[in-house]
């Protein structure tokens, strides 16, 4: 009996000390926990991440916790604390720019979480409405409808009612003026009767730009003048392909007040959403259009 009671406590000592010797294994180390088994090493969500999580989206906003634990953390901990700390935008307008460069880069899983969190950080239904609508002009309806019948969804699970009232300032024999006042208004003097410029065969394209992009999209309710520019920018950067719009989009928004750093703040938003290469172009493009 004796003996057998001694070999219980070793074995008691012994679990013990391997126990502790996991413990020891999964400490923290500078915010991550060291898996033995596995040899690797387990990030955690930081404490700003989760706190923004928690502000903006459901708990798991991407659904990626139980089937990629260890990516849903790295994305969070990044795109949620590390990016949002270098930035200066408040939450309205961040989300204005990420939903935008997700229209732009088509991405429509994200854009459905984007939009959420933009409706609980004070967007309005008609503001987003405004950005799915103004993307047809810059992606094309091929591109933008996806994105129409998402936010509706959207809208409709939080409750609000469909359609939403008219947005629209100007008529079928006013739209073509009113637009080219809004193009002087942004990009200055110089575009005073750019719907009757340009080459015969191709002069109704001015006067559709004119008309339809401007007509139609930038002098509706909902965004000023200054909003509706960065989500140019934001379309035109996420999409790729489109450099010489992005330059003059690009001048177009410092001639109107957004400065250079707020653009440069801005793409850094949308990096986590569009990758790196699109990024680093959009910044090239913003400051060859502050030279």
């Amino acid at each position: 009996m004796k003996n057998r009671k001694g070999w219980m406590v070793l074995l008691s000592a012994v679990l013990a000390a391997g126990l502790y010797g996991s413990a020891l294994a999964a400490s923290d180390i500078g915010g991550a926990v060291q898996n033995e088994q596995s040899g690797g090493i387990h990030m955690k969500l930081t404490e700003e991440a989760k706190q923004y999580r928690e502000n903006h989206f459901e708990k798991d906003p991407f659904g990626l916790e139980k089937e990629d634990p260890e990516f849903s953390v790295l994305f969070s901990n990044f795109a949620f604390d590390e990016v949002v700390r270098e930035s200066k935008l408040d939450d309205r307008t961040r989300f204005l720019a990420i939903l935008a460069s997700l229209m732009g880069c088509q991405g429509e899983d994200a854009f459905r979480t984007a939009a959420e969190g933009a409706l609980k950080s004070g967007m309005t239904p008609e503001e987003l409405k405004e950005v799915v609508y103004q993307g047809t002009a810059y992606l094309g309806m091929g591109r933008s409808l996806p994105f129409v019948h998402i936010l509706n969804d959207v809208l409709k699970e939080q409750g609000v009612q469909l359609p939403l009232p008219e947005g629209g300032t100007v008529s079928a024999d006013t739209r073509i003026e009113a637009g080219n006042q809004a193009q002087v208004d942004i990009f200055g003097e110089q575009m005073r009767g750019f719907q009757n410029s340009g080459p015969e065969e191709s002069r109704h394209i001015n006067r559709w730009l004119a008309g339809n992009c401007f007509g139609d999209y930038y002098t509706r309710k909902g965004l000023d003048y200054r909003q509706r520019e960065l989500i140019t920018f934001c379309f035109l950067a996420a999409q790729g392909g489109c450099e010489p719009q992005l330059i003059s989009h690009a001048a177009a928004n410092l001639r109107i007040g957004n400065s250079r750093e707020f653009l440069i703040d801005a793409v850094s938003q949308c990096l986590p959403y569009i990758g790196y290469p699109r990024s680093l172009n959009a910044l090239r493009c913003i400051n060859e259009a502050a030279k």
